[in-house]
């Protein structure tokens, strides 16, 4: 079982930065995927960026240029970090982990608000 715990969110003005982190517990093996997801109020949950185990990213057309995603392997944990940001980024930010073992197990953190506003 993998357990997901984020950190790092609040308020901040617009054009300011955040860095989330999210801590996996127990095994996540060597091949996985972990990466963060955003829902604002009224919204369906969307991707906003993803890294793999072989260090390859994606991420969404709206962040590109402003967000990062990374990994620190030792510590079982990635960060999102946010720059330049919007009031649209306004949202919880859901941690994500799909590990692929026999078959793929997805797993949620409970998410951490991110607000942006002056």
């Amino acid at each position: 079982q993998v357990q997901l715990v984020e950190s790092g969110g609040g308020l901040v003005q617009p054009g300011g930065s955040l860095r989330l982190s999210c801590a996996a517990s127990g095994s996540i093996g060597s091949s996985y995927r972990m990466g963060w997801y955003s829902q604002a109020p009224g919204k369906q949950r969307a991707l906003v960026a993803v890294i793999t185990s072989g260090g390859s990213t994606n991420y969404a057309d709206s962040v590109k240029g402003r967000f990062t995603i990374s990994r620190d392997n030792g510590k079982n944990t990635v960060y999102l970090q946010m720059n330049s940001l919007k009031p649209e980024d306004t949202a919880v930010y859901y941690c994500n982990a799909d590990i692929f073992n026999l078959s793929m197990q997805r797993y949620w953190g409970l998410g951490t608000q991110v607000t942006v506003s002056s």
